[in-house]
């Protein structure tokens, strides 16, 4: 058992950081004694705190539990308990708890700074210097769960029973809410509740976990056989394949002959139709150009005569003189155009320089202004300010330079000034504040120092006051006190109390009462083998009554067992394909059926629900395909109906979308056909105004280059312009008709993206659609079916499950009855046995009676023997128990009146250092106030100087500045002006002036020569015009007979060509015999390639099987799945088994638990009821116990309640009893739970017990407590700590059998709590 054995304190409340006393815990009773305030209730609160880390409930956080610092007078004070403690298994324990206070700026700083657990080796030393010692630190929440696990009690009972402080003693009786909590926190019901939840919850997981495994056992069977029918269908569909390939080699060998023939016939066909559109282009240029010729040589004025090479060399020299011409005219043109440039920019610079002499001559004229303002501003300054004589005006600029210096110089001299006052004036009113600055120090600190005098009188005053009060009231209870007649009364008690020990002593009680005792327990051992005998003779004639009533039960067991079989013979028969099984196998056998008939029909439910399941997929794939062909069926149809709609408006008629292709290439080839034309008659148009400008200019023809005449050249200008006009009409009808033919192709060719959405939807997609329509009909056609076969086999299982669950029923009852017509034959058998084999030769039932009878008699009589024994014990040791209890109040009295000696003596001598301490002060005190009006007139003097010269400085200051100022601006202007004129002669806008002037006259005179020259170049212009003019009639006709012969050349060249391709054709043979060959040919290839692609797309379909369940197989889902379906399967199995275990775990801790907690309630109670009735001396309750009631059904928390037994009434405890009934009743329920939960702890610890008790019920609790410490005296570990300060119960308990000494705790005079050992009769 764990016990204490010593501990420290260290500046913990009122012990001093320094203490060295330590407490030793001494077996079986630990007395502590003391006065009020002295800190006994520290020394509970610091093994709570070591063991437990809970702080007292009154520490504020921690702050009022360590030393103060104030009372310390440091900024940091540390506490430290040490505890040294034997654990459950008997080994020593050091527990180190460090704290640290801090003072801050405006509050306190707690903090736990270490915790420290040593081990001790107990081989090495007791702690000694030699010890072998092994530290471990822990964080504060380790040690308050490491500590509990060593002393072998919970947090809980150190906290609620062993170490309670005095405020929460009365825990017991508190609210019901505070009540359940401790009692939850002692039975660990919360941990052990959430460890029935967590196996509850865990249970539920599991089950849901079972679940979801059965689903993946029924989803990996499904996998299972959809790869077992993938592998099947990949055999099949590769074995026609082959065949297929086979077929394939054949037609393609065909087909490969086939085409060369063809391809022969279409090259022959090429070549013709080549030939025939060579001879249509020819023809088609020959006919162009044979109408070229006719209208050339219609247009001819003449036919020239001449060769080709003359009218070419007419032709180059013509060409020689008119470029040289027009080169000659380009360069007069070029020459015009610069004079015109040359003179336009003249004319520009003109007026340039016309602004520019205005604008400077205004500047000049603002210059001389400015000079003139700079004069007369230097002259005013310079009276003004009195600075000396000046030069005769206006000034020259060097001296207005110099006199603009000077003031310049001045101003820097008048701000230097102004600098030095201010540094002066600054220096001074420092030097005053300075001297006011101390005088005021010095005033501050004598009037401080004199009010902390005056503090400290008043504090001395009172301190004087409190203990006048304090001895008068030592002096008073003094008074009333005879200490020579105390020391005699206890002498007399003493002797007295010794006396009555030998009494009790003399008697020698324990030893008659155990061999009393030892007499009472032989006899009972007799009674009890006569009572065994007597039941062995009474139960012969009972055994014969129960064995014909077990041969009848068992006769009726057998009829029923053998109708029920017969009953259901022929049914077990049909179940069991025949076999009728002996009677201890037929329910195994049923069972067994059943189960295989379970399985089958679980299965074949899952098969069906996924049969089901299929065809609802593959109906709702088929709904889908049909939305998707009946919305591709309207896409279809809005787009034809949008094309329609798009060439009706365009053309005005109805067209069907079959012939959109066919319009869009009429639409393309009538807007190239426009676009020729158009552009024919413009390069026509553009030809017009060259010949009438040629006309014009040389009087010939533009083509034939002859003379015009007058008459001539008028007519032919007027045909010209007659047709240039019908010309422009024309063009603007060719452009209208150009335009619209290329908008009409733009419309039709923007519907082509519709047009091929179309076509895809109508050849690819819709097809596609209904291809797999058709396999998804055919699909689920074949699922429908599997389906039906699924669920007839079904039925069928389901019949024969039905059949054997009809059978269960009476089969269990068959068994049952056969398991009871075993056990009745075995017990049938057994009394036959025992009746047949009994022994002869026992006594009969009367003598057993009468030896019984007079047994009894002897032990009544040792028992009232015992008793009597027993009452003149308690008697005597009552008598003994007052006596010591008077003669301890004797003593506690004695000792009182000793302490009131000592305080009344400490008390005078403390008011007489406390008046000379006043005196001192007083004196203090009047000298300082008598420095303290001096003072103080100076700092009023030293403030009003200052004052006085800050304010004259400062006005000073100001004029001084505000002259400054002003002379500034009168500069700054100055200087502006200055800057203006100074800028006006850098820049030398005089000298330019007068440059720009000159450039004007010049310019003037550079534009007269340019109008000049442009008059005569002018004239040679339209020289150079009218000699080409004359020259381009000539060289018209010429061109003109060139061409004509050039064109007569190529159409003859046509006509040859023309005849020789003719030739050629005849040679080869007709379009007719070919074309009929070739439609043949490609007949019989089409019937071929349809048979080939047929066997490509049926050998296609059967790859894309194979290919497609080949990957299927790859997938994820059917990897492994064989063994995955074994795995699931055991996994499914083994944790059906585990939530199975786990029921039972549950149902196991339910009811261990609801027996340990009524087991504890019972025995907690016995222990309460005793020690109230030992203890409590009034009539008015009997006696107390607790109440757990439960708080719901199928739950494990309780309510608790205190009641009290009174008569037949029972009542509840709180708010009906007195404040010493709640302290004894709390005090007994703790006595009860350190009983019944201690079992590896033999601490207890009581602060105050007698808190409101009267003497009585304090004298039966002090009788209660030896009686207990009597009990455990035989107990090595039992350890009591009682705290009190009544000195008399401390007496009643302090006896020397129990302990050598007692602790006296008292304060020093530095108010430190002091622990002084005492021996127990001192």
């Amino acid at each position: 058992m764990s016990t204490v054995d010593k501990m420290l304190i260290k500046g913990i409340r009122s012990f001093d950081p320094e203490n060295k006393h330590v407490i030793t815990f001494l077996k079986p009773l630990t007395l502590i004694v003391g006065p009020n305030g002295a800190g006994k209730t520290t020394i509970i609160e610091c093994l709570k705190v070591a063991c437990t880390g809970e702080l007292p409930p009154n520490a504020r956080s921690g702050h009022s539990f360590i030393h103060d610092p104030k009372v310390a007078g440091e900024t940091e004070t540390k506490g430290q308990i040490k505890l040294r403690f034997k654990t459950a298994a008997a080994k020593d324990v050091v527990c180190i708890r460090s704290f640290q206070l801090t003072q801050k700026a405006s509050k306190m700083e707690y903090k736990a700074i270490e915790s420290v657990l040593q081990t001790i080796n107990p081989h090495t030393g007791e702690g000694g210097c030699d010890a072998n010692k092994v530290c471990l630190s822990y964080r504060c929440a380790d040690m308050d769960r490491e500590i509990p696990a060593l002393m072998g009690v919970s947090k809980a009972i150190l906290e609620n029973v062993i170490f309670v402080h005095q405020d929460d003693a009365n825990w017991p009786l508190q609210d019901p809410s505070t009540l359940k909590k401790k009692f939850d926190d002692i039975f660990s019901a919360t941990r052990y509740t959430k460890a029935l939840e967590v196996i509850k919850k865990l249970h539920k997981d599991q089950a849901q976990e079972i679940k979801t495994y059965k689903l993946k056992l029924e989803n990996l069977q499904t996998l299972k056989d959809a790869a077992y029918k993938l592998r099947e269908s990949i055999g099949q569909d590769q074995e026609k394949t082959e065949t297929l390939k086979v077929q394939i080699q054949e037609l393609e060998s065909n087909l490969q002959n086939l085409d060369a023939k063809i391809h022969h016939t279409e090259v022959t066909l090429k070549d013709m139709r080549k030939l025939q559109d060579q001879i249509t282009i020819k023809t088609a240029e020959r006919s162009t150009l044979f109408r070229e010729q006719q209208r050339q040589y219609a247009a001819l004025a003449e036919e020239n005569e001449d060769t080709d090479e003359e009218l070419q060399e007419w032709k180059t020299k013509f060409d020689e003189k008119i470029a040289s011409l027009e080169s000659n005219i380009s360069k007069l043109e070029r020459e015009m155009n610069d004079m015109e440039t040359k003179g336009s920019f003249l004319k520009q610079n003109l007026n340039e320089y016309i602004r520019e002499i205005s604008r400077l001559q205004t500047e000049a004229e603002a210059h001389a202004s400015l000079k003139n303002e700079r004069d007369s501003n230097i002259q005013k300054m310079y009276t003004r300010h009195n600075l000396g004589p000046l030069p005769s005006t206006p000034f020259s600029d060097d001296d207005a330079l110099n006199l603009t210096n000077r003031l310049k110089s001045r101003l820097v001299d008048l701000d230097k000034d102004l600098q030095d006052k201010k540094t002066s004036n600054h220096a001074e009113v420092k030097r005053a504040e300075n001297c006011y600055w101390d005088a005021n120090e010095r005033w501050k600190n004598t009037e401080a120092q004199k009010q902390a005098k005056v503090e400290i009188k008043n504090s001395i005053l009172n301190r004087i006051t409190e203990k006048e009060r304090e001895r008068s009231s030592f002096e008073e209870q003094i008074s009333h006190v005879n200490l020579s007649h105390i020391d005699e009364k206890e002498k007399n008690m003493r002797i007295e109390v010794e006396r009555k020990t030998n009494q009790l002593a003399e008697r020698e009680f324990e030893s008659h009462i155990r061999q009393k005792q030892s007499e009472l327990y032989g006899i009972e051992q007799q009674i009890k083998a006569l009572n065994r005998e007597k039941d062995i003779l009474a139960g012969d004639s009972e055994d014969r009554v129960k064995l014909s009533l077990k041969k009848v039960e068992l006769e009726n067991n057998k009829k029923k067992h053998r109708k029920i079989i017969d009953e259901c013979k022929d049914k077990i028969r049909g179940v069991l394909k025949g076999r009728l099984p002996p009677d201890k196998d037929l329910k195994k056998e049923i069972t067994q059926t059943l189960r295989a008939l379970g399985l089958e029909f679980d299965d074949l439910n899952m098969k069906s629900r996924e049969a089901e399941k299929e065809v609802n997929v593959l109906q709702m794939k088929i709904q889908e395909v049909n939305n998707n062909l009946s919305k591709h069926r309207k896409d279809m149809d809005s787009r034809k109906r949008f094309i329609e709609s798009k060439l009706q408006s365009l053309d005005q008629l109805s067209f069907s979308i079959d012939l959109y292709l066919k319009a869009l290439e009429s639409a393309k080839e009538k807007r190239d056909v426009q676009k020729s034309k158009y552009n024919i008659a413009d390069g026509m148009r553009q030809m017009f105004d060259p010949f009438e400008r040629v006309a014009r200019a040389h009087h010939v023809c533009p083509c034939c280059e002859r003379s015009f005449s007058a008459e001539e050249e008028d007519e032919f200008v007027k045909k010209q312009r007659v047709k240039a006009a019908s010309s422009a009409e024309h063009m603007k009808v060719l452009s209208m008709e150009s335009s619209n033919a290329d908008s009409l192709f733009q419309q039709l060719d923007k519907l082509r993206m519709v047009y091929e959405e179309y076509t895809k939807i109508g050849k690819e997609t819709i097809p596609l659609a209904e291809k797999n329509l058709h396999e998804l009909t055919e699909e689920l056609e074949q699922k429908s079916q599997a389906l039906d076969d699924v669920l007839g086999v079904l039925a069928q299982t389901k019949a024969e499950k039905d059949s054997v669950e009809a059978l269960v029923q009476p089969v269990e009852t068959a068994d049952r009855l056969f398991q009871e017509i075993q056990t009745w034959q075995k017990q049938v058998d057994d009394l036959e046995y025992k009746l047949d084999f009994r022994g002869q030769g026992v006594r009969t039932m009367e003598e057993v009676q009468s030896e019984l009878s007079s047994l009894q008699g002897t032990k009544d009589n040792l028992h009232n023997e015992v008793e009597k024994l027993r009452d003149e014990q308690r008697y005597m040791e009552n008598d003994l128990s007052h006596i010591q209890i008077r003669w301890h109040a004797l003593r506690e009295e004695k000792v009182t009146a000793a302490n009131m000696l000592r305080d009344v003596k400490k008390s005078e001598e403390e008011l007489e250092r406390l008046v000379e301490e006043k005196h001192q002060v007083e004196l203090d005190e009047k000298h300082l106030a008598e420095a303290v009006g001096p003072l103080s007139r100076e700092k009023e003097k030293l403030q009003g100087e200052h004052n006085e010269l800050k304010v004259q400085l400062e006005r000073e200051y100001e004029e001084q500045k505000q002259k400054l100022d002003d002379f500034q601006r009168e500069v700054d202007t100055l200087v502006r002006i200055v800057s203006k004129i100074r800028e006006y002669y850098n820049l030398k806008k005089g000298e330019r002036l007068k440059e720009i002037q000159e450039k004007l006259s010049l310019s003037e005179s550079q534009l007269q020569g340019c109008d000049a020259r442009k008059q005569e170049i002018l004239a040679e212009l339209n020289d150079s015009k009218n000699a080409v003019r004359s020259q381009d009639n000539l060289r018209r006709s010429i061109e003109d007979n060139l061409n004509y012969r050039k064109i007569k050349a190529e159409v003859e060249e046509l006509t040859r060509e023309i005849e020789s391709l003719e030739e050629r054709i005849l040679k080869i043979g007709g379009f007719s015999s070919f074309e009929a060959e070739l439609a043949k040919l490609l007949q019989d290839r089409e019937r071929l390639l349809s048979e080939l692609n047929r066997f490509r797309g049926t050998m296609s379909v059967y790859q894309n099987n194979i290919s497609k369940n080949k990957i299927d197989l790859k997938q994820v889902q059917y990897k492994d799945i064989d063994k995955r379906y074994f795995d699931q399967l055991i996994q499914l199995k083994t944790t059906e088994m585990a939530n199975k275990d786990l029921d039972r775990y549950y149902n196991a801790l339910d009811k261990a638990l609801m027996r340990f907690h009524t087991m504890k309630m019972e025995e907690i109670n016995k222990i309460i009821r005793e020690l109230w009735q030992q203890t409590y001396r009034g009539q008015d309750i009997d006696y107390i116990s607790i109440h757990s009631d439960s708080e719901g059904a199928g739950t494990r928390s309780y309510s608790y309640k205190v009641v009290m037994q009174a008569g037949d009434a029972e009542l509840e405890m709180r708010g009906r009893c007195s404040a010493g009934q709640k302290v004894l009743a709390s005090l007994i329920i703790r006595l009860a739970l350190a009983e019944t939960f201690c079992l590896h702890c033999g601490i207890l610890a009581l602060d105050e017990p007698t808190t409101n008790l009267d003497g009585p019920n304090a004298e039966s609790l002090a009788a209660a407590l030896l009686r207990i410490m009597e009990d455990r005296k035989g107990q090595e570990n039992f350890q009591l700590i009682v705290i009190t300060h009544d000195e008399r119960f401390a007496q009643l308990i302090g006896q020397r059998q129990h302990a050598e000494r007692y602790y006296r705790v008292a304060k020093d005079d530095h108010q430190h709590s002091i622990i002084e050992a005492q021996e127990i009769f001192d």
